[in-house]
C-alpha cells in the first residue's frame, strides 16, 4: 500500500537553532525551510523534518543513518569538524569508532546535539566471483 509513497523522516529537538547548525552546517543538509513545526531538510530526496519539542525522551537505538561509500573518509571528516564517535558497549569498534559486523558492513554511530544516536553504515565488500 505505502510502498510507491516517498518516506518522510522526523527527529525531535529541544533547540531548533542548535540542530539547524547541526544538520544544515556540521552534516551540510540541504535546508529546504523553517516552519514553526520544523527545519526541513532535503536528504537525497526523503524529507527530513527536525521538530521542536519541550522535552526529548531519549531513544536507546538509532533514530537515522545513513550510507555511505567510504566509512572511514565520512567517520574522518565528520571528526575533524569535531563530531565524536559513540563507544558502544560490547562492540568491538576500531580506533575510528567503527565496527564491523559479521557479514562484514562497517557501521559507527554519534549524537547530534540532543542526544539523538545517528549511524553512519558501509555495506559489506562484494564478494569476489570464481572464474571470471
Amino acid at each position: 500500500m505505502l510502498d510507491g509513497a516517498k518516506l518522510v523522516a522526523f527527529v525531535a529537538t529541544t533547540d531548533v537553532e542548535r540542530s539547524d547548525d547541526f544538520y544544515g552546517g556540521v552534516l551540510g543538509l540541504h535546508h529546504i525551510e523553517t516552519t514553526p513545526f520544523a527545519n526541513v531538510y532535503d536528504v537525497s530526496g526523503t524529507t527530513l523534518r527536525v521538530n521542536p519539542v519541550q522535552q526529548r525522551i531519549p531513544a536507546p537505538y538509532t533514530v537515522l543513518g545513513w550510507k555511505v561509500a567510504d566509512i572511514a573518509a565520512t567517520v574522518a571528516t565528520l571528526t575533524a569538524g569535531g563530531i565524536v564517535m559513540k563507544r558502544v558497549d560490547g562492540m568491538n569498534q576500531d580506533e575510528a569508532g567503527i565496527w564491523t559486523a559479521p557479514g562484514g558492513a562497517r557501521i559507527a554511530w554519534f549524537e547530534d546535539p540532543d542526544g539523538n544516536v545517528l549511524s553512519l553504515g558501509q555495506n559489506a565488500p562484494e564478494p569476489a566471483s570464481i572464474g571470471g
